[in-house]
Order: C-alpha cells, then sequence, then structure tokens
C-alpha cells in the first residue's frame, strides 16, 4: 500500500513459522527487476519498503516465496 503508489510502497506479510522468505520485484514482461528480502525470519508481522524512484511508471509484480507458500501481487507505479 499505497496502490498505485509514487515512489515508494510497502508490502505488508506475515509469517506463521521461522522460515526464508525471498520478495522479489518482476516488471510486466517477468522479467526480474529487484530482489527486495532473502533472508530466514521468525514468526511476526513484517513490512518493507520497495522505493521505485529509478523505475518507469508502469505495472509492476511481488512475488513472496516461504517453504510451501507464492504469492503474487500487482503494483501500479504512477509518476
Amino acid at each position: 500500500y499505497p496502490n498505485p503508489f509514487n515512489p515508494i510502497t510497502k508490502i505488508d506479510f506475515s509469517v506463521p513459522k521461522n522460515e526464508f522468505v525471498t520478495i522479489k520485484i518482476y516488471d510486466v514482461s517477468g522479467r526480474e527487476i529487484f530482489t527486495l528480502l532473502n533472508e530466514t525470519k521468525a514468526a511476526g508481522n513484517y513490512s518493507v519498503s520497495f522505493n521505485s524512484q529509478n523505475l518507469s511508471s508502469g505495472i509492476y509484480f511481488y512475488m513472496m516465496r516461504t517453504n510451501g507458500f507464492v504469492q503474487t501481487r500487482r503494483m501500479v507505479l504512477m509518476k
């Protein structure tokens, strides 16, 4: 949130147990743009910020992966 955003958005997520968490940003063609998070997190609620100041306006996606869980969400960058 917010979505649409400019230039910073937050991604909130919860981890039910200690898990390795990866969050990657992709452009609309599926090309990986950035790795936002790639580490083990203890159980709890988290928020990470994504600063898109060097990117063009458009549609982007983030994909969050843990062991056995994958979630993809759309983000709209409006400059």
